[in-house]
C-alpha cells in the first residue's frame, strides 16, 4: 500500500485521501459502527459473516492486503505435556478474539490437518499482552461452546502461570523468548508452513478491502480504478524489494529470502482477484461453516464487486 500512501500510484479519476491507521481492530470498528471511510481494510472472516447475514452496506474488492501463515502463532506451556497438535485435545486455550480471522485459520488447520477436536477445547478469550474488556464485536457462533472471557489478567500471564495450556491468535505472547517453558507448538514453523503451502496451495488471507455500496452505485467506475491501483501498488512494492543496490528493509538476508519466496510461490506471492485465491477462499469459507459462524457455504462471486478489466 506504500505507493498509494505516497502518491507514487494514483487511482484513475480519484483524489485519494490515505489515512494510515496501525490498529486493524480500530479500522474495522470505525468502518462498521460509523461508516468512517469510503474504502477500508476489513477482517476477512468478519466480512464474510456480515455479508452472509445481509443488510451490510459494504462489498469487497478481491484485494487482500494481509496474508500470513499461522502455524507459528500457536504457543504452548511446555509443562502441559504438549508434544504434538493432537495433544491440544481437551486443553485450555486462550485466544484474544474467538471470531478473529487468525483464530479461524488456526482452528481450521488444527482440525483439518491434525485431527484436533475443537469441541473438546475449553477456550478463554481476552487480551494477549494487555487486559481488555468484552465488546459488541466479540461474536459467538451458535451451538455449544466452552468459552470464558478474561478481563482481570492477560492470556500471556495465564500461559506463564499454567492456567492455560496454549494460546493462539494474531500476536505473540510477551513471554515467548523470555520464559523458557513457553514455546511454539511448531518450533520450525517456517518449514512447516512451506510444506503446508506445497500440499494445499493455501496462503491464508487475513484482510480484504471493502467499499461502501452506496458510493459504488453512484460511481461504479471506482471499483476498477481502485482495483488497478491496488495491483500497481503491489507490483511497485515487489519491484522495490528486488532492487539490489541496497537492502530496502532491515533484513540482512533479504535477497536470499526473496529467492526462497519465489521458489515457493512464483513471481507473485500475493495475487489479487478471486480465481488465483479460490482454494484459499474456499478453505476459509469451509472453516467458518465448520466453526458455526456460517450456516452454509458462500458463493464466492457474491462476496466481491464484479470487475470489468478487459473487453471480454
Amino acid at each position: 500500500m506504500e505507493a498509494l500512501q505516497t502518491g507514487q500510484v494514483r487511482p484513475e479519476g480519484i483524489d485519494l485521501t490515505y489515512v494510515s491507521i496501525q490498529s486493524p481492530p480500530e479500522i474495522f470498528a470505525r468502518m462498521i459502527r460509523k461508516h468512517s471511510f469510503d474504502l477500508a481494510e476489513m477482517s476477512m472472516s468478519m466480512y464474510m459473516q456480515a455479508r452472509a447475514k445481509g443488510n451490510f452496506p459494504f462489498i469487497a474488492l478481491p484485494v487482500f492486503p494481509v496474508r500470513l501463515f499461522r502455524h507459528g502463532y500457536i504457543f504452548i506451556n511446555k509443562n502441559s505435556g504438549i508434544k504434538s497438535a493432537q495433544d491440544l485435545n481437551g486443553k485450555r486455550i486462550g485466544v484474544p478474539e474467538y471470531r478473529q480471522t487468525a483464530a479461524v485459520w488456526i482452528r481450521g488447520l488444527l482440525q483439518h490437518e491434525h485431527g484436533v477436536d475443537l469441541d473438546s477445547i475449553h477456550w478463554f478469550e481476552g487480551g494477549m499482552n494487555a487486559a481488555r474488556e468484552q465488546n459488541s464485536l466479540d461474536i459467538r457462533p451458535p451451538g455449544p461452546l466452552k468459552i470464558d472471557f478474561v478481563s482481570e489478567t492477560t492470556l500471556n500471564q495465564m500461559l506463564i502461570d499454567g492456567e492455560l495450556d496454549a494460546v493462539i491468535g494474531a500476536r505473540r505472547p510477551a513471554a515467548m523468548g523470555v520464559q523458557p517453558h513457553i514455546a511454539k507448538l511448531f518450533p520450525d514453523s517456517r518449514k512447516v508452513e512451506q510444506e503446508y503451502y506445497r500440499k494445499t496451495g493455501i496462503f491464508p488471507l487475513m484482510h480484504t478491502i471493502v467499499i461502501r455500496e452506496e458510493l459504488l452505485a453512484a460511481k461504479p467506475w471506482i471499483a476498477e480504478s481502485m482495483f488497478k491501483a491496488f495491483v500497481q501498488a503491489k507490483d511497485w512494492c515487489l519491484e522495490q524489494m528486488r532492487f539490489s543496490g541496497t537492502n530496502r528493509y532491515m533484513l540482512p538476508w533479504l535477497f536470499d529470502d526473496l529467492d526462497e519466496m519465489e521458489a515457493v510461490f512464483g513471481a507473485d506471492p500475493c495475487p489479487y482477484g478471486i480465481e488465483p485465491n479460490r482454494k484459499t477462499l474456499e478453505a476459509l469459507d469451509q472453516y467458518l461453516v465448520d466453526q458455526r459462524f456460517l450456516a452454509q457455504r458462500s458463493v464466492l462471486e457474491d462476496l466481491f464487486v464484479p470487475l470489468v478489466l478487459a473487453n471480454e
